[in-house]
């Protein structure tokens, strides 16, 4: 019970972009304690990427050199810089400290930003043996199972990727917003265009997109219904001039296509 509420806590504090320090004096843990407290609201304080910020941290780490968020928390400057390897190296130290609140994060940034998709697999292989929720990315957009799906897709293994995206759909609560479209892409890929349409009309169900839309046109021309492909595409240049189309803050989603 206790351990359950003291990662209760920490992923509370996770989600509000800190973690919540009483929950290290829960844990009988001053020196993270008091290391979380000198970093507390330093957010509203100073901006991620300025001296100020960082050297916060860095005498918060002075305090408690296994501080896993201080790490965490330097990496994301470097990360979105640009530096991968400064940040590889911080965020190598947070999972070392913390893996359980943070492997998953890493996983996400490795497929996000590197398209590192050994290395998120790998790691999302490492949480599973460690908890049986994984969790979502970071951002939201898909839950890591469905991360792991694209990764393999996005080695040449569809079959794989496939049969690991639709197990997941099959008990999935809630769906994410661009699952049946990663599923219906993949299909596409491994050139099963009647599953692939059955996964983006099921995508427009759930939540219609502008490229769902484009990917049915590409289908119905392979079928030869030349008409059909045409309202496709208008569907498709309609809801993407509305906005209703994939979107990401940093990058771009994978089988993103562009018309």
């Amino acid at each position: 019970m206790k351990k359950t509420l003291i990662i209760l806590l920490l992923l509370a504090g996770k989600l509000s972009a800190q973690p919540v320090c009483n929950a290290f004096l829960y844990m009988n843990d001053t020196l993270q304690y008091k290391a979380c407290k000198l970093v507390e609201d330093i957010d509203e304080k100073y901006y991620q990427f300025s001296k100020e910020f960082q050297m916060l941290y860095d005498s918060a780490l002075v305090i408690c050199p296994y501080f896993s968020w201080g790490y965490r928390e330097k990496s994301v400057a470097y990360l979105k810089s640009g530096d991968f390897i400064t940040w590889k190296k911080l965020i190598d130290k947070a999972v070392l400290y913390d893996t359980l609140l943070n492997l998953g994060y890493r996983a996400w940034c490795r497929y996000e930003f590197f398209r590192d998709y050994e290395g998120a697999i790998a790691d999302i292989d490492l949480l599973e043996t460690k908890t049986p929720e994984i969790g979502w990315g970071i951002n939201g957009n898909y839950h890591l199972t469905v991360t792991k799906a694209i990764c393999y897709s996005e080695l040449g293994q569809g079959a794989k990727a496939i049969d690991i995206l639709s197990t997941y759909l099959q008990k999935a609560h809630p769906v994410g917003l661009y699952d049946y479209y990663q599923l219906g892409a993949i299909y596409f890929k491994n050139k099963d265009y009647t599953r692939s349409a059955s996964a983006f009309r099921k995508q427009i169900e759930h939540h219609e997109l502008a490229e769902a839309h484009s990917y049915l046109s590409l289908i119905y021309k392979k079928f030869h219904t030349d008409s059909l492909a045409n309202q496709e595409l208008q569907q498709a240049r309609q809801l993407k001039a509305e906005g209703k189309k994939l979107r990401m803050v940093y990058t771009h989603h994978s089988n993103t296509i562009f018309f």
